[in-house]
C-alpha cells in the first residue's frame, strides 16, 4: 500500500510540472534523446519500443471522453508529453470509476410522502447532504488524473466516506494503474534514474547500455569492447 501511494502522491505532485512542460523547449540532455540521435544505427529497436507506446498512447485517447479535456495549449507543444498525459488521465479516471462502482455506497434516499413533515424535513437534509458529499467520486464534473489519484488515494488509505472496504482484488488493479502511471509521468518528466540495454549489439558482439535520467546527460558504453559514447560522440575505447 505504501508504495501504492508514493504513485499516486507523485503523480498529483508533478502534474503542474507536465502541464509546463508541455510547451517547453526540448531538453536535449534527456535520457537517451540526443544518444538516439548518435547511436540512430544500433538503437532501433528502443525506436520500436517508443513507437509502440505511441500506438498504445493513441488507443487510449480514443477511449478519452472528450479531445480538449486537458485544455488549449499554444502550438508548437511537446507531443510525448501531451500523448504521457492524455494516456496517464484516461487510466487514472477509468480506474476510479472501476473502483467507485464496487466501493461507493449509492446515496441515502429521500424520506417517502406518507411521514411526518418534521419527520420528512430531517430526512431530505440528511439524503441531500448525503448524495453531495464531496468525497463521492463523481462520473461527470471534475475527472482530471490529480484529482482521480488524490481520491484513489484516499481509498487505499482507508479515507471515511460513503463506502465500502476496499477489496484486496481492487486494491492490486489501483496499485498496478498506480505504478505504470507514475512511472509514465517520471520518464517524461526525466526525473527518475534509467537504464536500458539496447537489443542490438556493437559491432563487437558486446551489449551496449544506456544510462541517464534524474536530469543527467545520458551515455551508453559497450559491455564487450567498454568503448563509451556521450551525445558528443564517442570519448573512450
Amino acid at each position: 500500500m505504501t508504495t501504492t501511494a508514493t504513485h499516486l502522491r507523485t503523480i498529483a505532485l508533478h502534474w503542474t510540472d507536465l502541464r509546463e512542460a508541455v510547451g517547453a523547449p526540448a531538453q536535449i540532455g534527456a535520457f537517451g534523446v540526443g544518444l538516439r540521435g548518435y547511436l540512430a544505427a544500433l538503437d532501433q529497436a528502443d525506436a520500436e519500443q517508443l513507437e509502440y507506446e505511441r500506438h498504445q498512447a493513441a488507443h487510449l485517447r480514443a477511449l478519452e471522453r472528450s479531445s480538449d479535456q486537458l485544455g488549449e495549449r499554444p502550438a508548437p507543444v511537446r507531443l510525448h508529453i501531451l500523448d504521457t498525459m492524455r494516456a496517464v488521465e484516461a487510466v487514472l479516471v477509468d480506474c476510479a470509476d472501476q473502483t467507485a462502482a464496487v466501493v461507493q455506497r449509492s446515496p441515502m434516499s429521500y424520506a417517502p410522502r406518507g411521514w411526518p413533515a418534521a419527520d420528512r424535513a430531517r430526512r431530505d437534509v440528511l439524503a441531500r447532504g448525503d448524495a453531495l458529499d464531496p468525497r463521492r467520486w463523481r462520473y461527470t464534473g471534475r475527472r482530471t488524473a490529480p484529482y482521480a489519484a488524490l481520491w484513489l488515494l484516499a481509498r487505499i488509505t482507508r479515507a471515511a466516506g460513503p463506502f465500502t472496504a476496499l477489496p484486496e482484488r481492487e486494491e492490486r488493479h489501483i496499485g498496478r494503474v498506480a505504478a505504470g502511471a507514475a512511472e509514465r509521468v517520471e520518464r517524461a518528466l526525466d526525473i527518475a534514474a534509467q537504464r536500458r540495454t539496447l537489443e542490438q549489439r556493437h559491432d563487437c558482439g558486446g551489449a551496449i547500455d544506456v544510462h541517464g535520467g534524474e536530469g543527467r546527460a545520458p551515455l551508453a558504453h559497450c559491455t564487450g569492447c567498454g568503448r563509451v559514447w556521450t551525445e558528443n560522440g564517442m570519448v573512450a575505447a
